[in-house]
C-alpha cells in the first residue's frame, strides 16, 4: 500500500483551502443548477440541519423558473407592444411527485424509523419511551425563537425588448404627486447576530496528510508550533529551525555505534557538540541576564525619577510656605510704614505746635471731616438720644391698653387652631423616589459637606525640627534720683536737665540729618509718590505732562512698528498656516492609513482564529456523529444476534417436539406389533426363552433409554450455560451503551454552554 505525503506551510495551507473552497462552490453552483432536487433523491446529499434543508428547498425553487414563454402563432414575428409574439404563463406542475416527502429526516427520526421496523418484525421488542428535552426558550436557545418572518420569493419577469412606434404614441399618464412619497410593499431587512460571528471565528485550515513509510518529513518536526504559539514564525523560531537542521546534519555525519574503530572520533565529535551547545546555552543565559539588567536599570531610573519628583514637591511646598510668611511680614512692614508716614505728615503740618482755629467752611466742604463722620474715640457717640425716635403707644406700653387691644381682636388670633401638616409625599404611585425629593436630599448632603468643611478644625502646625531660643534682654538699671535741699540747686538741676534735652535733641537732629543724607533717593521717591508741597505738586504736574507727551510719542511709534509687525506676521502666518495645514493633513492621512492597516491585520487575525475554531468544532461534531453511528450499529448488531439465537431456540424446540411425537407414534405401532408377536410367542415359549427375552429387552431398551436421557440432560445443561452467558453479555453491553450515551449527551450540553459563555465574554 503506497502512502503519499501532502504537507504545506501555513500560508500554502490557507491558499490551498481557499482554492478548494472556490472550486467546490463553483461545482456546487453548476450541479445545483442542473440537479436542484439532490437533497430529496441523492442519499449522499447530507444537510447539517433543518435550516439548511429549507435553504436547499428554497434554492431549488428559485433555480426552477415557473414562467413559461408560450408563442403566439399569429404574431410570432411581431416586434410591436400591442401585438406581442409570446405570452407568459405560470407553470403549476411540480417536478417532485406528491408521494415524496419534502420534510427533513434527521438522525433521530432515522433511528426512530429503524426502531419501528425492528418492533414490527419482532413483537417481543418494546419501543423505548420518548424523552423530550427542555427547549430552553429563555435560556441558551432563546435566539432560535427570534427570527423575522420568511417572505415568499418574488421572481422577476424577464425584460422584453420593445421598439418605439413612430406613428402612434402611447398615452402617457400624468406624474404622481410628490406630496406623499410612495410606500414600498416589501423591504429587505438584514440581520446580524453574535452567534453568526462566533461560527466563523476559525484558525487557518490544516488539511489531513499521510506519511510515507520509513520517512520523517522535516515539517513534522515543527508539529509543536501552533497558530498563536510560534506561528507565524519570528526570528527566534527561524533560529531554532536552523539549529535543528544543523543538529540533524551533524547527527547524519556521526559514525555508527557498531563501528568500533570510529568510537574515539564519535566521542570527540559528541564532546565538541556538547561544548558548542553549552556555549550557546551560556549565550542565551547572558542575553536573559542582559535583558533583566536593562529592565532593572529602567525600574531604578523610574524609582529615582519618582523620588526626585516627591522631593521637588516637598521643596516647592516648603518654599511656598516661606514665601507666604515673607509676604505676610512684608505686608505688615508696609502697613507700619504707612502708619508712620501718616504720623509724620500729621506732625509735619504743625511743627511749631501752634493752635489753629476751626475752619467751618473747610469742615463742611470735606465730607470726610468730623462734621459728617465723627469719631467715637474723640468722645462723640452718634447713637445717643436714640430713644427720642422710639414710638410710644398706650396700647403697647400699658397693661390696660394690651387688654383693650386683645378684646378688639377676633378669636382665631388669641385662640389659634393648629392643624397637623400632612407628610409630604416623596414617592410616586409606582414606588419610585420623586425628582424633587432626590434633589432635596442631594442639596442636604451638599449643605452638610459645606458645613463640615467650614467647621473643620485646622490641624495645628507641626513644630519646627530645630528650635532657636531668643535671648532675653537684660533689665535696665533704675535711674538714680538726687534730693535737692534748696531752690537754687533745683534751678541748677532744671537748667542741667534742659541742657541735656538740648544736647540730646541736637544729637537726634544730627542722626536724622545723617539718615536723611543717606536715604535722600528714598525721600525723593516718597515725595514723588506723595507730593507734600504745592510747589512740588506743580513741578510734578509739569513732569507728568512731559512724561505723558513722551509716552504718547512712544505709543505712536510703537503703534506704527506694531502695524508693520502685524502685516509681516500676517504674511508669515499665512505661509505657516498653509504649511501646517498640509503637514496636518499628511499626518492625518498617515495615521488613517496605519489605522486601516491595523484594522485589516486585526480582521485577518480574527478570521484565522475563527477558521481554526470552526475547524475544531467541525471535527468534534464529525467525531461525535461517527461515535453515535457506531453505537447504533453495535446496538442493531446485538439485536440481530439476539433474534437469531431466539429463532434457533424455537426451531430446535419445534424439531424436538415433532421428533418426539413421531417417535411415540412409531413406538406405539411397534408396541402393538410386538404385543401381538409376544402374545403368540408367550403361548408357545418355555421358561428359558422367557428369561432370554427379558434380558434382551433390558439390554436393547432400558439401558439405551437411560443413556439417551443422560445425553439429553448433558446437552441441555451445556446450552443453558451458553444462553445465560449470551443474555448476560447482551444486557451488560446495552446498559453500558445507554449509560455512555447519556454521559456523552451531558458532556455535550456542558461544552455547548461553556462555548456560548466564552463567545459572550469575547464579544
Amino acid at each position: 500500500m503506497s502512502h503519499v505525503v501532502t504537507i504545506r506551510e501555513p500560508q500554502a495551507k490557507q491558499q490551498l483551502s481557499h482554492s478548494r473552497w472556490e472550486m467546490r462552490s463553483e461545482l456546487r453552483g453548476k450541479v445545483s443548477s442542473s440537479r436542484p432536487y439532490d437533497f430529496l433523491y441523492d442519499p449522499l446529499f447530507i444537510v447539517s440541519s433543518e435550516k439548511d434543508h429549507a435553504q436547499a428547498n428554497l434554492q431549488a425553487t428559485l433555480v426552477r423558473n415557473k414562467l413559461r414563454k408560450v408563442p403566439r402563432f399569429r404574431t410570432m414575428f411581431s416586434n410591436l407592444i400591442h401585438y406581442p409574439r409570446y405570452s407568459l404563463n405560470w407553470d403549476k406542475s411540480d417536478p417532485v411527485p406528491p408521494f415524496i416527502s419534502r420534510e427533513w429526516k434527521g438522525y433521530e427520526e432515522q433511528r426512530k424509523e429503524a426502531l419501528r421496523q425492528l418492533a414490527a418484525s419482532d413483537p417481543s421488542f418494546q419501543m423505548p419511551k420518548e424523552v423530550y428535552e427542555d427547549p430552553e426558550v429563555t435560556g441558551k436557545n432563546r435566539y432560535k425563537y427570534f427570527e423575522r418572518p420568511f417572505f415568499p420569493f418574488c421572481k422577476q419577469i424577464p425584460f422584453t425588448i420593445a421598439y418605439s412606434v413612430t406613428k402612434a404614441e402611447p398615452y402617457t399618464f400624468p406624474p404622481a404627486s410628490t406630496k406623499y412619497p410612495p410606500i414600498p410593499s416589501k423591504c429587505a431587512v438584514g440581520t446580524q447576530t453574535d452567534y453568526r460571528d462566533s461560527e466563523v471565528q476559525t484558525d487557518p485550515y490544516s488539511p489531513e496528510y499521510v506519511v510515507c513509510q520509513d520517512s520523517v518529513p522535516e515539517l513534522l518536526t515543527l508539529a509543536t508550533l501552533t497558530w498563536g504559539r510560534g506561528l507565524p514564525a519570528g526570528q527566534a523560531e527561524v533560529e531554532m529551525i536552523e539549529r535543528a537542521r544543523e543538529k540533524r546534519t551533524w547527527e547524519a555525519t556521526l559514525p555508527l555505534l557498531t563501528d568500533t574503530t570510529q568510537y574515539e572520533k564519535r566521542r570527540r565529535m559528541m564532546n565538541a557538540m556538547e561544548r558548542k551547545e553549552w556555549a550557546f546555552r551560556e549565550q542565551e543565559i547572558q542575553k536573559l541576564q542582559d535583558i533583566r539588567l536593562e529592565v532593572l536599570k529602567q525600574l531604578l531610573k523610574k524609582r529615582e525619577e519618582n523620588q526626585n519628583e516627591v522631593n521637588m514637591k516637598n521643596l516647592n511646598a516648603q518654599w511656598s510656605k516661606l514665601q507666604e510668611a515673607k509676604e505676610a511680614k512684608v505686608a505688615k512692614i508696609q502697613r507700619a510704614h504707612v502708619s508712620a508716614i501718616r504720623k509724620l505728615v500729621g506732625k509735619g503740618k504743625n511743627v511749631e505746635g501752634k493752635l489753629e482755629r476751626r475752619n467751618i467752611i473747610k469742615d463742611y466742604s470735606d465730607y470726610a471731616s468730623q462734621t459728617y463722620g465723627p469719631l467715637s474715640r474723640l468722645g462723640h457717640f452718634p447713637d445717643n438720644n436714640s430713644e427720642n425716635f422710639v414710638v410710644k403707644n398706650h396700647f403697647l406700653n400699658t397693661y390696660e391698653g394690651l387688654v383693650e387691644l386683645e378684646s378688639c381682636l377676633p378669636d382665631f388670633v388669641t385662640q389659634p387652631r393648629i392643624r397637623p401638616l400632612k407628610p409630604k409625599a416623596i414617592t410616586t404611585k409606582a414606588g419610585f423616589l420623586k425628582r424633587a425629593a432626590r434633589m432635596e436630599h442631594e442639596l442636604a448632603e451638599v449643605h452638610k459637606a459645606l458645613l463640615d468643611k467650614k467647621n473643620k478644625v485646622l490641624e495645628p502646625k507641626k513644630p519646627l525640627r530645630f528650635l532657636q531660643r531668643n535671648p532675653v534682654p537684660q533689665p535696665r538699671l533704675p535711674t538714680p534720683a538726687l534730693e535737692m535741699s534748696s531752690n537754687e540747686e533745683e534751678e541748677i538741676e532744671m537748667a542741667v536737665i534742659f541742657l541735656q534735652k538740648l544736647i540730646r535733641g541736637r544729637v537726634v537732629q544730627n542722626t536724622m540729618f545723617e539718615g536723611k543724607e543717606k536715604r535722600l533717593e528714598l525721600i525723593h521717591e516718597l515725595r514723588t509718590s506723595h507730593a507734600l508741597q504745592e510747589d512740588e505738586r506743580l513741578v510734578k504736574k509739569a513732569e507728568k505732562q512731559v512724561t505723558l507727551a513722551l509716552q504718547r510719542q512712544r505709543n505712536l511709534h510703537e503703534h506704527k512698528v506694531l502695524l508693520v509687525e502685524n502685516h509681516l506676521a500676517g504674511l508669515e502666518g499665512r505661509a505657516l498656516a498653509d504649511m501646517f495645514d498640509f503637514l496636518s493633513k499628511e499626518l492625518i492621512r498617515l495615521q488613517e492609513e496605519r489605522r486601516i492597516h491595523a484594522f485589516a491585520m486585526l480582521a485577518e487575525r480574527q478570521r484565522r482564529m475563527r477558521e481554526a475554531e470552526e475547524s475544531g468544532r467541525r471535527q468534534v461534531e464529525q467525531r461525535r456523529l461517527r461515535e453515535e453511528d457506531q453505537i447504533f450499529k453495535e446496538v442493531i448488531k446485538v439485536h440481530h444476534s439476539t433474534i437469531a439465537s431466539y429463532l434457533e431456540d424455537i426451531i430446535l424446540n419445534t424439531e424436538e417436539n415433532t421428533a418426539e411425537e413421531q417417535a411415540r407414534a412409531e413406538i406405539e405401532k411397534m408396541a402393538e406389533e410386538i404385543n401381538d408377536i409376544a402374545y403368540e410367542m408367550e403361548s408357545r415359549r418355555t421358561q428359558l426363552q422367557s428369561e432370554e427375552i427379558v434380558a434382551e429387552l433390558v439390554y436393547s431398551f432400558l439401558i439405551p433409554e437411560v443413556q439417551k436421557d443422560f445425553v439429553k440432560e448433558k446437552v441441555r445443561n451445556a446450552q443453558r450455560k451458553h444462553i445465560l452467558a449470551a443474555h448476560e453479555i447482551i444486557h451488560r453491553h446495552t446498559e453500558d451503551m445507554v449509560r455512555k450515551k447519556f454521559a456523552a449527551k451531558q458532556e455535550d450540553e456542558v461544552s455547548d454552554a461553556e462555548e456560548v459563555t466564552q463567545n459572550e465574554e469575547n464579544n
